[in-house]
Parts: structure tokens; C-alpha cells; sequence
């Protein structure tokens, strides 16, 4: 079906402007993707394609607090059982299973990553046959591309839904992320937390982590930055985040194409035991190209403690590169980190009926 309209608004009729003010929502969803080439029918099939090729490998993960019962959605990501979910779903939690076919099994917890918000559980995969969603490049998520998520709403069957990229935040409402989170134009209910955020080949570019704005949207959290979790308990059995001991400011005065300007050093900290100080301006960071304190905040969530990295600097005109180490982050006293939206989707998107109800 071919929507098209005049610019000229007498020729329209009115009930045709009312049924547009209804519907214009859903058009500027998908508008885009049908101006480029693309009609609503193949986005439909390709929307069903995602959903049959990856449904399978989707679980409702249940768990237990001391306040009731929780439910929320996970997924395997590869063929030995290893599945990503929300923090809010298990990150705390105890007595915690899988559903997935007509069975349901015990899971164990391997990561609760409080500063990302995700949690990584394991089962035992009953056979090489076990499904499992291949994971895509965060890198390539950009605002208004389409997305899909497939979750357990309350007690229904796999469900999927539609929606696109709204945008890659560093902040909501003074919340500050501790990397950039990925805002999903889609609404969840109770239940899907802990879905994947899937793009059109049916890859996980994301985990939901949390609904905003009466569930009109909601934040996930890249896949990236969930490999960068689950890499570090491979090698090192637990996350390894590392810290340098900087504070960074966007300056009016940008120095080589840079406005990520150091406003302080931590004394004795990794940045000061390597050298670098207050003024100078960062140019890149391992091979990473720093530009302003957007880019700094993308880059230190995948340094790890111990290991060496390279950073460039403008000092005077000049840049210099001072190898740092970084080290475990220091903690600051009287704060608690939060998963990203754990309160609320704790709370609100996750309890279910409790049983003496």
C-alpha cells in the first residue's frame, strides 16, 4: 500500500486529516525506511524473519527476592548456554530458572554487573542443537534505524515488537550512563526487561535494560559494552574496569581538532604516575579518536585494570603519547552504584502477582 499526500491541505478531505493525526505516529516510524526504497510489506516480512529465526533462542528467566517472585526476558547467546539478561532480572536475586521450549532449568549466575546493568547467566545446553542469537556491531547502531525486540510480556508467549532508534544518550534526567545507552523508540511491558534489541539481520546490537517516559521508550545497553562484561569474566573471572584518574570538560578552545580538555588529575593516580596534567587535551586514547567528553566517556568503559594503553595528549601545541596503566577504580565514599534504571524496573516492570495476594 503506497501512502501519499498533497501539500496542499484543501484538497485533502477532512476525515483524511483526522485518520493522519491518528496514525502519524506509526508513519514517521516507518516513513523513512519506505522513502528509501524500502515498501511496508518487505519490512513486515523482514520484521517476521527476525522473529522466527531468533525466537527460539529467547527464555523467560524467573527468579526470587525478599519481596516476591520476579519475571523478565534473557537470551542465549551461544550454543553452550550462556545468556544475557538485565541486572533488575537476577543481578540480586536467588532461586533463578530458564523457560525456554516447554522446559524449564535451573540457572546459574555468573556476572552481576551493577555499573553496566546487565547480568550473565549459564545453564546447561541440553544439545549441540541448542538455538542461540548471533551478536551484531553496536558500533553501527544509528538514530532512526529500525529495531526489534522479542520478550515475555506478563505470562504470554514470546512476543515481538517493532520500533526504531531514537537515540544514543549519555545522560537521561541527571542520570549519567557509564557509556552511552541506546534509546528504543519501543514500548515494554512488565516482563520484557532483559530482551534483546535485534537490527534486521537478526543480530543482538542490545540488551533492554529499563523503560523511560510511561514506557514509550527504553534504554538498552550495547552489545559492545555486554561483550566487554563477559570478555573480563573470561579472562580475569569477574569485571575488571579500569580507571586513570582524570576529570574531562568540553573547552570553547579546541586544540588539533579536540575539545576534551583536563581539568584535574588525581593525585597518585595512574593519569598523574604517567604524566599527564591539568590543561592538556586529549587526542586519542588507545586507538580510539578523542574529540570531546562524549568520546571519553565512550572509550573508559572498555579500559581494563592492569593493562597498558597509550594515550595522546596536546600540551603547548605539541603532542606527546604517555603510556598509562590503569588501575582498579578507587571508590568514593557514601556511593552505591546502580545498574542503569534498577530501582524502577525492579519495581515496576518486573514484580509479578506475590503469592499471599
Amino acid at each position: 500500500m503506497k501512502l501519499c499526500c498533497s501539500n496542499r491541505a484543501d484538497l485533502v478531505p477532512n476525515s483524511y486529516l483526522i485518520w493522519l493525526l491518528l496514525v502519524s505516529p506509526w508513519i514517521a516510524t516507518t516513513q523513512g525506511i519506505a522513502a528509501g526504497g524500502q515498501s511496508l510489506s518487505t519490512l513486515a516480512s523482514d520484521v517476521q524473519r527476525v522473529f522466527n529465526e531468533t525466537k527460539d533462542a529467547v527464555v523467560r528467566v524467573e527468579s526470587e527476592d525478599e519481596h516476591g517472585k520476579l519475571a523478565g526476558t534473557g537470551f542465549l547467546v551461544d550454543p553452550v548456554g550462556t545468556i544475557y539478561t538485565a541486572y533488575a532480572v537476577a543481578g540480586e536475586s536467588y532461586n533463578i530458572t530458564v523457560e525456554f521450549g516447554s522446559s524449564k532449568y535451573p540457572a546459574e549466575r555468573l556476572v552481576a554487573d551493577s555499573v553496566s546493568g546487565i547480568a550473565i547467566l549459564k545453564v546447561q545446553a541440553l544439545d549441540l542443537k541448542t538455538p542461540w542469537i548471533p551478536l551484531g556491531n553496536s558500533d553501527e547502531v544509528q538514530t532512526a534505524v529500525p529495531i526489534v525486540t522479542i520478550g515475555y510480556p506478563m505470562d504470554l508467549p514470546t512476543t515481538p515488537n517493532f520500533g526504531m532508534v531514537g537515540g544514543l544518550d549519555q545522560t537521561y534526567q541527571r542520570q549519567v550512563f557509564p557509556t552511552p545507552l541506546i534509546r528504543a523508540n519501543v514500548t515494554i511491558q512488565r516482563g520484557e526487561v532483559g530482551s534483546p534489541l535485534l537490527n534486521l539481520r537478526g543480530e543482538a546490537v542490545g540488551i533492554l535494560l529499563f523503560y523511560v517516559d510511561n514506557r514509550t521508550a527504553c534504554y538498552a545497553l550495547p552489545i559492545k559494552a555486554a561483550q566487554k562484561v563477559y570478555t573480563d569474566f573470561v579472562r580475569f573471572g569477574g569485571v575488571r574496569r579500569g580507571w586513570v584518574g582524570v576529570s574531562v570538560e568540553n573547552t570553547d578552545q579546541p586544540q588539533h581538532q579536540s575539545r576534551a580538555l583536563i581539568t584535574h588529575v588525581v593525585a597518585e593516580s595512574p593519569a598523574a604516575e604517567a604524566g599527564i596534567e591539568p590543561g592538556d587535551v586529549l587526542l586519542q586514547v588507545g586507538e580510539n579518536v578523542i574529540r570531546s567528553f562524549e568520546d571519553v566517556a565512550k572509550v573508559s568503559f572498555f579500559l581494563s585494570a592492569d593493562e597498558k594503553v597509550p594515550i595522546k595528549v596536546c600540551r603547548g601545541g605539541n603532542e606527546l603519547t604517555l603510556d598509562v596503566t590503569p588501575s582498579v577504580p578507587r571508590r568514593v565514599e557514601g556511593f552505591i552504584p546502580y545498574a542503569p534504571g534498577y530501582p524502577a524496573s525492579r519495581d515496576s516492570v518486573l514484580r509479578l502477582k506475590l503469592e499471599d495476594e
